[in-house]
């Protein structure tokens, strides 16, 4: 009985939503991520290439393995699995398709303009799974999780994209504490932010919030490789604009988002959303 009464009073917490419970799931999620990856500190001593098979799999994919189950179970404890992967309940516009082509066409050219010659197919393998897994944590939580909570207070779509963009660049200000420089790190949350922007469009557009996460599981990996392993010529110096063009397209499209949950749309403005 104790039991049942604790877990309805976890529940109905919840479910009341607003902008200070979203952030306090987004906290207490980075503490415990950062406070489990440090299991893995004694693999991370015994890789001496960190761009190898390995060291992927170390540095990346075993603890964001650990974000996926985070998520995973909190969802689980709230009754919420069936609810972030069912039909959005908000629909999308036409407009909201250019936030997908940018960061898609981007993806794609720096995936043309990586030399796999030089990388390995075990490198590529480990970094698409690191990809997916980066994706579906990161997604579920800010587009999912944090969206949900945004909704179930009744803010209005504006607010929840920007809320939640918001939260999901914040996540990457704690590179900061692995020795990332100052510059890089507000340069990172300016487009984390604006293609936090471009996710949740692409979330409205399709429906779904697999789309997002694919789209997220291409871009790190595009990202990490084109980096690391470029090709010289027209089609990456193309895609070298990819940053910037995402960061332009999130915040200039941010201005047309309009609606809320359960809010009929007027004729005379239905364009627009």
């Amino acid at each position: 009985m104790t039991t049942s009464r604790a877990e309805h009073a976890w529940k109905r917490f919840w479910e009341k939503g607003g902008w200070w419970r979203a952030l306090v799931l987004v906290v207490v999620y980075f503490v415990l991520y950062q406070a489990l990856s440090l299991a893995f500190t004694p693999l991370a001593t015994q890789i001496d290439d960190p761009s190898s098979a390995a060291g992927v799999l170390v540095f990346y994919v075993l603890p964001i393995l650990v974000g996926c189950l985070l998520v995973i179970g909190f969802a689980a404890s709230v009754g919420w699995l069936g609810e972030l992967f069912s039909r959005q309940p908000i629909t999308g516009r036409g407009w909201m398709w250019i936030a997908v082509a940018v960061v898609l066409v981007f993806n794609i050219l720096r995936f043309a303009s990586t030399d796999y010659a030089d990388i390995g197919f075990d490198v590529v393998a480990t970094w698409l799974l690191a990809g997916l897994l980066i994706g579906f944590a990161e997604e579920v939580l800010t587009r999912g999780l944090v969206v949900t909570l945004l909704r179930k207070a009744g803010y209005r779509e504006l607010i929840v994209a920007v809320i939640s963009a918001a939260v999901f660049a914040g996540l990457h200000a704690g590179n900061l504490l692995s020795g990332q420089n100052l510059v890089a790190t507000l340069f990172q949350l300016v487009y984390t932010f604006a293609f936090g922007i471009c996710m949740y469009l692409a979330m409205r557009v399709t429906g779904t919030i697999i789309a997002p996460i694919l789209l997220h599981a291409s871009t790190d990996p595009s990202i990490f490789l084109q980096v690391a392993y470029p090709v010289e010529g027209p089609i990456a110096a193309f895609a070298a604009f990819g940053n910037p063009a995402v960061i332009v397209t999130g915040l200039v499209l941010l201005a047309f988002i309009r609606g809320r949950v359960g809010e009929p749309a007027p004729e005379a403005a239905a364009v627009y959303r």
